[in-house]
C-alpha cells in the first residue's frame, strides 16, 4: 500500500510502499498509543501519541497541529488505501514554523497525561459540541496577546497546584465558545 511519512525533524516527506496488517502502524511508531487525525480530506494521518511527552518537533499540516513524525494513508469509508495526495501537495501543506505561544503551551504540558485529540464536550446554545485541546491552543494562538497571557499564567497555576490540566483545557474552551457569542 502506498504511504507517505513525514519526518518531524526535517519535514520530508517520502513515499513509502507498507504492507497493511492489524499491526503495521504500531509497528512503524513503536507504540501503541497512536493518535488518528483525518483533516486531510480522503486521508487519515497517524501520528504517535507519546510525541508530546518525548517533546517532538511540531509543525503543522495545513492548520492541523502535528506532533512527532507523521504516517499518512488514504481513507475510504473506514478502510485505509493507497495515498492518493502526491508528495509536492503534501510539501505544500507543511509549515514548520511553529510559534512562541504554542511552543510554550506545549512545553508546559509535555509531562502531563493529557493528549492533544482527545475530545470532551462543550456547551454552546444547548448544544454539546466535541472539541480537543489541539482546538483550544488552535483559538487561544489567534487571540490578543492579553489574552494569551492569560491563558498561559492560568495553565502554569494549574501546572503548580497539580490539577487536571484536560479540565483546565476544556474550561478553557467553554470560556471561547462563551464569547464567540
Amino acid at each position: 500500500m502506498q504511504a507517505l511519512n513525514i519526518n518531524h525533524k526535517t519535514q520530508e516527506v517520502k513515499e513509502l510502499d507498507i504492507t497493511m496488517a492489524a499491526n503495521t502502524v504500531y509497528t512503524f511508531f513503536s507504540s501503541i498509543l497512536i493518535d488518528e487525525l483525518s483533516s486531510l480530506k480522503e486521508h487519515i494521518i497517524y501520528t504517535d501519541a507519546n510525541a508530546l511527552s518525548e517533546k517532538k518537533m511540531p509543525f503543522f499540516i495545513g492548520e492541523q497541529l502535528i506532533l512527532g513524525d507523521a504516517l499518512i494513508l488514504g481513507r475510504e469509508d473506514f478502510d485505509d488505501v493507497d495515498v492518493e495526495i502526491t508528495k509536492e501537495e503534501l510539501r505544500s501543506l507543511i509549515n514548520p514554523n511553529v510559534n512562541e505561544f504554542y511552543k510554550e503551551i506545549l512545553d508546559l504540558i509535555a509531562d502531563t497525561d493529557v493528549n492533544l485529540y482527545r475530545t470532551f464536550t462543550v456547551e454552546k446554545n444547548g448544544e454539546k459540541i466535541a472539541l480537543n485541546i489541539e482546538w483550544v491552543l488552535y483559538t487561544f494562538n489567534i487571540a490578543d496577546e492579553r489574552t494569551k497571557e492569560y491563558f498561559i499564567n492560568e495553565l502554569k497555576k494549574t501546572l503548580e497546584a497539580k490539577e487536571n490540566v484536560a479540565d483546565y483545557m476544556q474550561k478553557m474552551a467553554q470560556l471561547a465558545m462563551n464569547a464567540a457569542g
